[in-house]
C-alpha cells in the first residue's frame, strides 16, 4: 500500500479539482444540477481514483484505477471546452486549466506504462 499523498500526480490533480471548485462557484446557477456537478465529480474523479489504486494490493490494480482516472480527465477536457464555449469560462482561465490537465493527463499515461512495463 502506497500513500498517495506523496506522489505528484495525486498532488497536482488534487489541486485541479479545488480549481474547478472554485471556478464553477462563477457558473450561472442554473447550471448546478448539470455542468457544475459534472465538472465537480469528473475533476474529483481524477485524484480519488489515484487514491483508491494506491490502496489495492497490486500494480494492475492500481493500473486499472489509474485508466478510471484517466476516463475522468478526458470527461473534465471536454466539460472545459463546453464550459467555455457556451461563455462561463474565459479564455485565459481555460487556457490555464486545460494545460494543466493535459499535464496530467501525460503523468498518468507515463505512471500507467511504468506499472504495465514492471508486470
Amino acid at each position: 500500500m502506497k500513500d498517495f499523498r506523496q506522489l505528484q500526480i495525486w498532488e497536482r490533480s488534487h489541486q485541479l479539482t479545488l480549481r474547478i471548485y472554485r471556478i464553477t462557484r462563477q457558473f450561472p446557477s442554473e447550471e448546478r444540477y448539470g455542468l457544475i456537478a459534472q465538472m465537480r465529480r469528473s475533476g474529483s474523479s481524477i485524484p480519488t481514483n489515484i487514491a483508491e489504486g494506491c490502496g489495492r494490493n497490486s500494480e494492475a490494480d492500481f493500473a486499472r484505477f489509474l485508466d478510471h482516472s484517466m476516463g475522468s480527465a478526458s470527461e473534465l477536457e471536454y466539460q472545459l471546452i463546453l464550459s467555455h464555449d457556451l461563455g462561463y469560462l474565459p479564455a485565459d482561465q481555460f487556457a490555464e486549466i486545460s494545460s494543466e490537465l493535459i499535464e496530467i493527463k501525460r503523468m498518468i499515461n507515463a505512471f500507467l506504462q511504468k506499472l504495465r512495463a514492471k508486470s
